[in-house]
């Protein structure tokens, strides 16, 4: 594996960051870092099947993480870098974030695991074996639209790290209320719950809701900071 770059990239609106290439054995994936002056944590998140870093959740958490001292890893698997529409078998989604973590971990900080539904499955399905500090789970696709008897749950408790799951209300894929209580019967397998109400899976919220579109991101950020801040 190598990794190629880095390239500097400006905007007014959010964090100088860089962008840096590497090599995996899934193919080439992109980073774009977002650094805190004086980071004390790495937040690596990765996008979902069907997204990319564009994603407005990760595009905030990016803009607001650096100024409290965690670093925003936006990582781009390689089947986005390529090109591709479609999000290739969960195994080549684990192979090419394990390829890309020696240069998530190369600043020598604790790396929180992230990812955005299946950027999100991703995370606690690798978690222990990377060595992550604890996983942020985005919009947990916790069974299929439509389909609860497929849970995905043992892959959120089998995590190992301490575990935040950011829910929209209203998300098809799994809604606050269908997570599973014996999560917290153990340490083990413990998480943490934010709810975005009236959200969906992408934490789009209806004109008709009590909240806006930035009150409900403002939600998000809050509820990642805080959580951030509890973490040893």
């Amino acid at each position: 594996m190598s990794w190629r770059g880095p390239k500097w990239a400006h905007s007014s609106d959010v964090t100088d960051h860089v962008t840096e290439t590497i090599d995996t054995d899934a193919g080439t994936a992109r980073v774009t870092w977002h650094r805190a002056r004086k980071a004390r944590l790495v937040l690596a998140v990765s996008h979902g099947a069907g997204g990319g870093i564009e994603a407005r959740d990760l595009r905030a958490l990016a803009a607001e993480l650096p100024a409290h001292g965690v670093s925003v890893a936006l990582v781009e698997q390689p089947w986005r870098v390529a090109g591709k529409k479609l999000a290739p078998a969960p195994k080549t989604l684990d192979v090419g974030w394990r390829g890309v973590w020696p240069l998530l971990a190369k600043p020598g900080l604790p790396v929180i695991a992230g990812g955005r539904s299946a950027g999100a499955r991703v995370a606690c399905r690798t978690a222990t074996e990377l060595g992550a500090h604890a996983v942020l789970a985005l919009s947990f696709p916790l069974h299929p639209p439509g389909k609860p008897e497929k849970s995905r749950a043992d892959e959120l408790l089998g995590a190992g790290v301490p575990t935040l799951v950011v829910q929209g209300g209203n998300d098809p894929f799994g809604r606050p209320e269908e997570f599973p209580e014996g999560a917290y019967e153990s340490p083990e397998d413990a998480y943490e719950m934010v709810e975005v109400p009236y959200g969906d899976h992408g934490f789009a919220v209806p004109k008709r809701a009590p909240l806006d579109q930035d009150q409900a991101l403002k939600i998000i950020t809050d509820g990642v900071l805080k959580w951030t801040s509890s973490l040893g």
